[in-house]
């Protein structure tokens, strides 16, 4: 059983506002919300959300996306493993806060959330906790022990607690289901154009620069090291790609390695980034990186002098297809 305490440790330091982590952190009521996971949160979801802002307006009451973590497929099946997931919690909660919504509340998946009933839990959280006065869901929304839950409980039980379900159009689901799918095998087989047109924005890998061997340095090209802040973040093929991050608010070009660095012989796998045109020192700072194109495989290169003259033309082609 997870240790809903450390979950919420574990990822407070990575959030900004906006974002609750707890039922017993929210200290208000009534919510137009929409819930699931809403990895990636892609322009199906961001549709979605869109309905919820505009629906809460219309009720003059906040909105809010009700999700959960750990991913709840790793606590019901875990024999599966762990899912590899498009947006950390916090990647997430950025993608729906910038959409308009208000609240973005993130309950721990236990085992014991895993087993309430769809009605224990629309009276439970849906109601006693959040107040919910609108739902928004899909025709094929599932809720509740092994999934039990579906639109028509919600609907049977919108009486009685003095809610509105608003239900999204099946063809709009479908295609929500469709693109996720295709995000996933898109970046999987390094085809980032394809993934990104569906996600609407560039793909990002976040996490903490921490101190690597600074090889880069030494030949006139430094990196940052980046540690993913969720560990199973689906990280694209071994290769090196154009990306962008923003430090501050300027906007620089990035070459991204990722792979295990063959020239000098190495075995674990890194994600490394050279900033184009930024001098700074960025240890212990938490870095956005949006991956744009995919350049090439990663490769292992006789000396030294010929990466060298690799990673130029790396810096080059990104300097020139990212302006």
């Amino acid at each position: 059983m997870l240790c809903k305490n450390r979950v919420y440790s574990e990822l407070r330091t990575l959030v900004d506002t906006g974002i609750i982590f707890g039922l017993e952190n929210l200290h208000s009521k009534g919510y137009v919300l929409t819930q699931g996971t809403f990895d990636g949160v892609h322009i199906g979801h961001q549709h979605v959300l869109n309905q919820v802002v505009e629906e809460a307006k219309k009720q003059n009451l906040p909105s809010m996306l009700l999700t959960f973590h750990p991913h709840p497929r790793s606590i019901v099946q875990p024999e599966m493993g762990n899912p590899q997931i498009l947006s950390s919690i916090q990647e997430k909660a950025q993608r729906v806060l910038d959409s308009g919504i208000d609240v973005v509340l993130v309950l721990a998946f236990t085992e014991e959330i895993s087993q309430y009933s769809p009605s224990e839990f629309i009276e439970r959280i849906l109601c006693e906790r959040i107040g919910v006065k609108s739902i928004v869901v899909g025709y094929d929304h599932r809720f509740g022990k092994n999934r039990e839950g579906r639109f028509e409980n919600l609907t049977a039980l919108s009486a009685h607690y003095g809610f509105t379900v608003l239900e999204i159009a099946a063809h709009e689901i479908d295609n929500i289901a469709i693109s996720s799918t295709r995000i996933r095998r898109f970046l999987s087989e390094g085809n980032l154009e394809r993934a990104n047109d569906l996600l609407g924005y560039d793909y990002p890998l976040s996490g903490e620069v921490i101190h690597g061997q600074k090889r880069g340095r030494t030949i006139g090209f430094p990196t940052a090291n980046i540690q993913l802040e969720e560990p199973h973040k689906l990280v694209p093929p071994n290769g090196v790609y154009a990306a962008h991050v923003t430090i501050g608010l300027i906007t620089y070009p990035v070459v991204m390695n990722i792979g295990v660095r063959p020239t000098v012989n190495g075995t674990e796998k890194s994600i490394e980034a050279h900033i184009i045109g930024l001098d700074q020192d960025l240890y212990n700072q938490r870095i956005q990186v949006h991956l744009r194109f995919y350049l090439r495989k990663e490769r292992k290169f006789a000396n030294l002098e010929l990466l060298k003259e690799q990673i130029q033309y790396d810096v080059n082609h990104a300097v020139q297809i990212l302006s």
